[in-house]
């Protein structure tokens, strides 16, 4: 996740095809009333610095808080079978769902579900916002538009897809930098700070038509020359949502419904929240089933054929970074761990974690009391550590 969250976690444990003619951009959506826009324009100022209450009750309603649109799941369903119950006691289950906030926790091994508990009011029927974890599922849209033949490489340089950064510290930066947070670019993600970046990126308002992610992120200057230093910046996340839009000429609702949710077997639609223009938020605020982030896991560890280009997962899940701690590093904006795992993270306790080795997949959703919290991230990771040595007695 963020900078903090990655401390945290490394103490406990992120141009046209050849054949292909580039599609017009994505328009953006009729604007909306002004007090409607305002409300989105504080979106993550409000998320941030909810009560308990209020993340109790909104993470698995965020439809009912904010605009967004559908990912249509498809009418075939991936199985998960039942597997052999993971030999774990029920009551340190259930003492580690109450302590972290947890309201969903599954297990995945061979593509058969060990466990799966739900809590606070949530279900298999429920879905559940994701947070940062959103970011694996945008950057699988590039392998995507890759394969599909909208982007010819992640070597390409950003300003081919988004011309309007063109003059910007994006200059020079390719598709891989942005991929892996090495754009050289200056963020402040601190989510303590109301005026830090991540909070501030969408309060302002944009001139009609423009891209709010875009407007900007291109005020932002160079701190670093690109690909020598990482540093987590949700807004580019956010860019590479808008880089694929632009590719494919689809909204990404629309592009991982066709790519992810319908061809792999979702279980149930997703709902992804929109900026301003009405362009779903690429580093955020995708809510889905429980199962369905199971999935997800599921869809990269057998490799995601006939979707993303052979071998991307082994590249996107790969160590492109170095994030300062032994062992750790990033991807494609997915986290790499000790022991060959890898996975998505999102701030208030999301989570699915993946150990190819033993084929295993673990998700978790909480609403967790911070964002990001030592003693929360460090409970975390020794009961997941318990989860995966249950899995493989």
């Amino acid at each position: 996740m963020n900078k903090s969250i990655l401390a945290l976690i490394a103490l406990a444990l992120a141009g046209c095809a050849n054949t292909a003619t580039r599609p017009a951009p994505v328009a953006a959506t009729a604007t909306r009333d002004p007090a409607a826009e305002a409300h989105i324009r504080q979106a993550g100022a409000e998320i941030l610095f909810w009560s308990q209450a209020q993340r109790d009750a909104n993470f698995p309603h965020m439809e009912a808080q904010f605009p967004g649109n559908v990912v249509k799941a498809g009418g075939r369903v991936h199985p998960l079978p039942a597997g052999t119950k993971l030999p774990i006691a029920d009551d340190e289950i259930d003492s580690f769902m109450a302590a972290q906030n947890v309201a969903g926790l599954i297990v995945l091994q061979d593509g058969k579900i060990r466990l799966e508990r739900y809590a606070r009011g949530y279900g298999r029927d429920g879905r559940w916002t994701s947070f940062s974890v959103a970011k694996s599922f945008t950057s699988t849209l590039v392998g995507a538009a890759i394969r599909d033949g909208y982007i010819k490489s992640v070597d390409e340089p950003v300003t081919r897809y988004i011309p309007d950064l063109a003059g910007s510290g994006y200059d020079g930066v390719t598709i891989a930098q942005l991929l892996t947070m090495t754009s050289g670019v200056r963020w402040n993600e601190d989510y303590t700070d109301p005026n830090s970046d991540v909070a501030q990126m969408f309060a302002k308002p944009v001139p009609a038509g423009a891209d709010p992610t875009v407007a900007y992120m291109r005020t932002l200057p160079r701190a670093d020359a690109p690909g020598t230093k990482w540093v987590y910046k949700t807004g580019e996340t956010n860019l590479i949502g808008t880089l694929v839009q632009r590719a494919t000429g689809k909204s990404l609702a629309r592009y991982l419904s066709e790519k992810v949710f319908k061809r792999y077997g979702m279980e149930r639609d997703g709902f992804w929240m929109v900026d301003q223009a009405g362009h779903e938020i690429g580093g955020c605020c995708l809510s889905v089933s429980l199962r369905d982030y199971a999935r997800m896991g599921q869809f990269v560890l057998d490799g995601g054929k006939g979707v993303v280009p052979d071998g991307w997962f082994a590249s996107a899940t790969a160590a492109h970074a170095e994030i300062g701690r032994p062992g750790f590093g990033y991807g494609y904006q997915w986290w790499t761990y000790p022991q060959g795992r890898f996975g998505a993270q999102g701030i208030f306790g999301q989570a699915i974690t993946i150990d190819p080795a033993h084929h295993i997949v673990i998700a978790i959703s909480s609403a967790a009391p911070h964002a990001s919290d030592r003693a929360y991230s460090l409970a975390r990771f020794a009961f997941t550590q318990k989860l995966f040595d249950a899995a493989v007695k």
